[in-house]
């Protein structure tokens, strides 16, 4: 066996379109950043007994990925890519509709690792005098992840 480093520009991000079986690239990306700790809450459980030392529990886990590229469109129709579309879209509903699925892999991998529930935020856009126009999106995941054999 081998251990090789993975080129972060190699894994594959995908988001479910509103039909929720067809998925997606999101496009245009230059840096995806899971954060596995996202939203992680634990209690303290010291006691007298703990004879000075600090002792806790994890009591919720969570996870983000924050996603940050550059805005693609279609240069003679205008339509985005559909992947930061769907992103976008995501992001403008509310409740239980606002909620969209991801799932995301290295190359080496044999599993995706899917949200099948995820919050979507797209943050700001914009640029300046030579620069192109940027989009990010943060997206939450709400209950665990599974992994799903690739095929």
């Amino acid at each position: 066996m081998t251990l090789r480093k993975i080129n972060a520009r190699d894994v594959t991000i995908q988001v479910a379109l509103v039909d929720g079986t067809t998925w997606v690239e999101v496009g245009g990306l230059n840096s995806a950043t899971p954060k596995l700790a996202e939203n992680e809450e634990s209690v303290d459980t010291t006691t007298f007994s703990s004879q000075g030392n600090y002792e806790g529990e994890i009591m919720q886990r969570g996870a983000s990925l924050a996603l940050e590229g550059f805005v693609l469109k279609d240069d003679i129709t205008g339509a985005p890519n559909p992947g930061q579309d769907r992103c976008t879209q995501l992001a403008l509903l509310t409740g239980y509709a606002s909620l969209g699925k991801i799932r995301f892999r290295a190359p080496v991998d044999t599993n995706w690792t899917v949200w099948n529930e995820a919050t979507f935020s797209v943050g700001e856009q914009g640029g300046g005098n030579n620069d192109k126009i940027s989009w990010k999106c943060d997206i939450m995941r709400s209950g665990p992840s599974v992994l799903v054999s690739v095929s």
